[in-house]
C-alpha cells in the first residue's frame, strides 16, 4: 500500500546543526517516499542512505577499525546485549565509551538487545514493567531488564545513537499478539524517553507492528 510522507516537523532547520537529521534530496517517484539525508551526532556526521556494519561486541570481526573505515563505513553497530555481559557495560563506560574502547571515532549506534532476547532465550519472560531472561549463550545467569535499566545500560556504553527497548516478537503470529506486542514497545518507548538524560546521545524509537500496516502506522 502506498503511503505519503510525513510532513516535515514546523521547527525543520532551526535544530542544533551538531545533532538530528537534515533531508536532502527526495525522489520525484513513489510519493516521494525516498529520500537521501545526513544524521548529525557528536562524532560526524552519516550520509543515509548508509551501510552500517556490525561489531557485535565494538569489534567488526577480521578488520581493524582503520580498515573499516578504507572501506567506507561512516559508522558502526555494536550490540548491549553482548556488551553487557561481556565486557560488561562498566568496564567499557570505564574506557571512554564505546568509541574509544573500539578505537573508533566515528559515529556509532547501539541496538537495545530486544531481538536477542527474542533470539537467544526463548524461556524470557516479558511483563509490563520488563523481560527476565538468561544468558544461555554465556554462563545461564538470569537477568532482568527494565526500560530504565536498557537506558542506564546504554547510556553506560555510550554510543552516539541508542535504541528504545522493545518487545521482539516471532512471525507468522495472530494479530491480537502482535497489538499487544506494539502496545507494550510503545508504553516501554515512552519510559525509555523518560528515563534518557544524556544530552550526546539521541534515542532512536523502534517501528513494531509485524506485517500490520495499521498497528505499524
Amino acid at each position: 500500500e502506498q503511503l505519503t510522507p510525513f510532513e516535515p516537523p514546523a521547527s525543520e532547520g532551526a535544530h542544533d546543526p551538531d545533532r538530528g537529521f537534515t533531508i536532502g534530496q527526495r525522489m520525484e517517484s513513489h510519493g516521494g517516499l525516498g529520500r537521501t539525508g545526513v544524521i548529525h551526532t557528536a562524532h560526524g556526521t552519516i550520509a543515509t542512505p548508509a551501510f552500517i556494519p556490525v561489531g557485535t561486541k565494538a569489534n567488526v570481526k577480521a578488520l581493524t577499525p582503520e580498515m573499516v573505515r578504507s572501506l567506507g563505513a561512516q559508522a558502526v553497530l555494536a550490540n548491549a546485549y553482548h556488551l553487557y555481559l561481556q565486557p560488561g557495560s562498566d568496564i567499557v563506560d570505564e574506557a571512554g565509551g564505546f568509541g574509544p574502547f573500539m578505537n573508533w571515532s566515528g559515529p556509532t549506534y547501539t541496538d537495545s538487545g530486544g531481538f536477542q532476547l527474542f533470539s537467544l532465550d526463548h524461556m524470557m519472560k516479558a511483563d509490563a514493567d520488563g523481560v527476565t531472561f538468561h544468558a544461555r549463550d554465556y554462563d545461564g545467569s538470569a537477568h532482568r531488564w527494565t526500560p530504565e535499566s536498557n537506558m542506564d545500560i546504554q547510556q553506560r556504553i555510550g554510543a552516539d545513537i541508542c535504541m528504545q527497548l522493545d518487545q521482539c516478537i516471532g512471525y507468522p503470529c495472530e494479530k491480537e499478539d502482535v497489538a499487544a506486542s506494539t502496545a507494550l514497545s510503545w508504553e516501554w518507548a515512552k519510559r525509555c524517553c523518560d528515563a534518557h538524560t544524556r544530552i550526546d546521545q539521541a534515542l532512536f524509537a523502534i517501528v513494531q507492528g509485524g506485517m500490520h500496516l495499521d498497528l505499524r502506522l
